[in-house]
């Protein structure tokens, strides 16, 4: 889920990045405060680079309030994607008249009004990896195949859009969310499709939980069976 950020800030291992490695996440945090955001001065960096100190972890629950993290410490994917963003809109600042002119080469010539009004314009429909991200969306929402990937899209939008509805109408209590605390990390163009990444963001990562969840439920259940086997010795077998 962080690939794309990550290839954005030129990370070594962007594909193979897992934030759940102590190391691997450590080393990560240190590089990512070395290169790209900067909030320490150089010789105020040693007790986050120390990555092999037991006091590493108060030394990053310090950082993270230093650079005002809204997540605490144990929601390590939502602080590492707070933080790519961070270090994204730090990079484009430091690099403004770089990519203030950029334009994606097939949209070079494109009307402003035009781009405002339709921000899947400039998306790259013959890329392998958005033909299988819509195909996969597609499946998952039951829609009907088409040649144009761009049309499966735009449907798979209306469905989650009335799917999302459906699920509103239903009374369920939750806490609010500020979405001006979670940065996306680019912009399509327009500020409603803005937030509604944003929003999909949020309901990604709490699907994500529930998936952990259900897993952690699973394997407590084999754990249980495994540890209390039935054994029948006329068959000579262990098991139910």
């Amino acid at each position: 889920m962080f690939r794309r950020k990550l290839s954005a800030l030129d990370y070594h291992n962007p594909a193979g990045f897992n934030c759940r490695d102590e190391t691997e996440f450590r080393n990560f945090i240190v590089w990512l405060e070395d290169q790209k955001i900067r909030h320490y001065k150089i010789e105020d960096r040693g007790n986050l680079r120390n990555i092999h100190s037991d006091d590493w972890p108060k030394s990053f629950e310090k950082y993270m309030k230093d650079v005002n993290c809204p997540f605490k410490i144990q929601e390590r994917q939502e602080t590492v994607d707070w933080l790519l963003g961070l270090a994204v809109r730090l990079e484009y600042g430091d690099n403004a008249d770089k990519y203030k002119d950029s334009t994606p080469d097939g949209a070079k010539n494109t009307d402003n009004t035009a781009k405002s009004a339709e921000p899947l314009i400039n998306l790259d429909v013959n890329n392998p990896d958005f033909k299988a991200g819509v195909m996969a969306l597609a499946n998952l929402l039951q829609i009907q195949r088409h040649d144009d990937y761009l049309v499966m899209l735009k449907v798979s939008f209306r469905r989650l859009t009335q799917d999302a509805i459906a699920k509103a109408s239903q009374a369920k209590e939750g806490l609010p969310v500020a979405l001006e605390k979670h940065i996306l990390g680019f912009d399509t163009g327009d500020a409603v499709l803005n937030e509604a990444a944003q929003i999909l963001r949020l309901l990604h990562i709490e699907e994500l939980r529930e998936l952990q969840t259900k897993i952690n439920e699973a394997i407590v259940a084999v754990q249980a069976i495994i540890a209390d086997p039935k054994t029948d010795h006329r068959l000579g077998k262990v098991g139910r």
